[in-house]
């Protein structure tokens, strides 16, 4: 296995660890009390934060540029949505949105439905540039093993 395949196969393994952590929280706040989902949300709202915190400091403290403005354009994603996010609230709260609360909650959920279609469309990209790493990493052996 070459250093690419060993960093992947640790990203995996993160992603896989994230994805059954969301999985398993999503369906056991479905069937928990409105206390357990409130408290389960500011552990993901701190875990957010914290993950945000790091992605701020690979922004200002990365030695590659390219790394760094890969991490810019991930936080100003994730700011403006963010941002989205709180106004979105806002409305539902302020009766700007329907004030059916049957509707505020349609509103709300549509957002995250959209959120969670986004992070399947990063893993493609993420699919995407992994494929072009070894692609990379292939020609490269390859050039080599000519050249001897």
């Amino acid at each position: 296995m070459n250093l690419n395949q060993e960093l992947f196969a640790v990203k995996l393994y993160e992603m896989e660890q994230q994805y059954s952590k969301i999985q398993s929280r999503i369906r056991i706040c479905g069937q928990q009390d409105h206390q357990t989902v409130c408290d389960e949300l500011k552990k993901a709202k701190n875990e957010y934060h914290t993950h945000t915190a790091a992605l701020e400091q690979s922004v200002h403290g990365s030695r590659s540029p390219a790394v760094a403005a890969l991490a810019r354009v991930q936080l100003e994603y994730s700011q403006a949505m963010e941002k989205m996010s709180i106004e979105m609230l806002e409305k539902c709260m302020n009766g700007e949105v329907d004030r059916q609360p049957d509707d505020q909650a349609e509103a709300v959920t549509l957002y995250a439905e959209y959120a969670m279609d986004y992070a399947m469309q990063t893993m493609q990209y993420a699919l995407i540039a992994a494929l072009s790493a070894m692609d990379v990493q292939l020609s490269a052996d390859e050039q080599r093993k000519g050249a001897d």
